[in-house]
């Protein structure tokens, strides 16, 4: 038996959402568990790395397709559009994984104490590679600690510093550096996504997007399409698109309403950008979510 797979089949099968969703109280620790093959899942995903202990899944970010199983980590180094699907589950052999949110300031602090040179660029921000024994033990000892909820507190910080170290010390240190190094252009972006993320339904200037990043328009426009793949308009309509969905699926908002709800003043002009980005129209795609629901149910 994997230990760090019965640790994470444990904590996922006793606590995980309609969605297989199963939060830690540890911050940014997540398991994720799925009884079946999953349809198409559009995120902006945030800068994590992804343990695969079960199954398998695919990941694609533009025209890059990435597919990986058990023994593989995917690495996603920076707000990034993708589209994702569990490729390889059942109720026999579920697919299971643990996800690590990443965090720049304990990156940029072991970047300093390991002397790892900073760089204003990274490699491409999606990656997938074996996962290392140093970092898959880390893992371990880090869910051990949801045995032990009054050590945890006390504890846990110690532990996801570990996890960071080796994922620096390691085949994504390279990639992983650039997030925490305060005057590259990785953490200046970042800083005008955070705004965007908290502020999507409304208008956000370009103007004040490259203040907050500290970057003249041109220099920022050209460093958020490197950084993202997208424009700043891309990147807010996809985040209005993706909250929009999770309306009408999750809390039964009509069409009309998840657009007004997301900053949308037309409905047509709404469904026409749903459609490109989903496929479908909002209303058969939600009626064919609920659908899928049932059945699974």
């Amino acid at each position: 038996m994997n230990p760090l797979l019965d640790a994470v089949r444990r904590h996922a099968d006793a606590a995980a959402d309609r969605h297989g969703m199963a939060a830690t109280p540890i911050p940014g620790l997540t398991t994720v568990r799925a009884t079946a093959p999953s349809g198409l899942v559009h995120a902006i995903a945030r800068p994590l790395v992804c343990l695969v202990l079960q199954g398998s899944k695919a990941v694609s970010m533009g025209p890059a397709h990435f597919s990986f199983s058990a023994g593989d980590s995917l690495l996603i180094s920076a707000d990034v559009p993708t589209v994702s699907q569990v490729t390889a589950a059942s109720q026999v052999a579920p697919y299971y994984s643990l996800v690590l949110e990443l965090d720049p300031a304990v990156i940029a602090e072991l970047s300093v104490q390991m002397r790892a040179p900073g760089r204003d660029t990274a490699p491409a921000p999606v990656r997938v590679d074996p996962t290392e024994a140093e970092v898959a033990e880390a893992a371990l000892r880090l869910m051990r600690l949801l045995d032990h909820p009054e050590a945890a507190p006390l504890l846990q910080g110690a532990q996801l510093r570990e996890i960071h170290y080796w994922l620096l010390a390691g085949r994504h240190g390279a990639a992983i550096r650039a997030l925490g190094w305060p005057d590259g252009a990785a953490q200046r972006v970042a800083r005008a996504v955070a705004l965007l993320r908290a502020d999507y339904a409304g208008p956000l200037p370009t103007a004040r997007l490259a203040a907050a990043a500290g970057m003249s328009l041109s220099a920022f426009h050209a460093h958020f399409r490197a950084v993202t793949s997208l424009t700043p308009l891309q990147f807010q309509k996809q985040l209005r698109l993706i909250e929009a969905r999770r309306l009408m699926q999750a809390e039964g908002l009509a069409a009309s309403q998840a657009a007004f709800a997301v900053g949308y003043e037309s409905v047509p002009h709404f469904t026409r950008d749903y459609g490109r980005l989903f496929g479908q129209p909002p209303v058969r795609d939600a009626r064919l979510a609920r659908e899928a629901g049932r059945v699974a149910a």
